[in-house]
């Protein structure tokens, strides 16, 4: 019995250290949220300036390529697409903190 925990040992390893990624990718998504300034305007929960990520998460929820979307309006910046009157300027964010950022804005719920 004992040969076979050592066996299996080393995929235990390896399937803890998998299921630890979804955490290490949504606090590094906060992390960047934070270095960007993005919560000057956003928050998770209420709208301030800009939408709640929660909101954006909603409304790109379901919808193909939604990450591609989303990195584009916030690459680009918008205007007048949630009803306020300041425009998102353009972000210069890199191409890697960008994906890291939106993809934790979508797995807001």
């Amino acid at each position: 019995m004992q040969g076979y925990a050592v066996k299996l040992a080393p995929y235990v390893s390896v399937l803890f250290a998998l299921s630890c990624l979804p955490a290490l990718a949504a606090d590094n998504g906060a992390k960047l949220i934070a270095k960007y300034n993005c919560l000057g305007c956003h928050s998770v929960d209420t709208k301030i300036v800009g939408p709640a990520y929660k909101d954006v998460a909603a409304r790109y929820r379901g919808q193909k390529d939604a990450e591609a979307m989303l990195m584009k309006e916030v690459r680009a910046g918008t205007k007048g697409k949630w009803g306020g009157p300041v425009a998102m300027p353009p972000q210069q964010i890199s191409d890697a903190d960008l994906k890291v950022i939106v993809r934790w804005i979508l797995a807001q719920k």
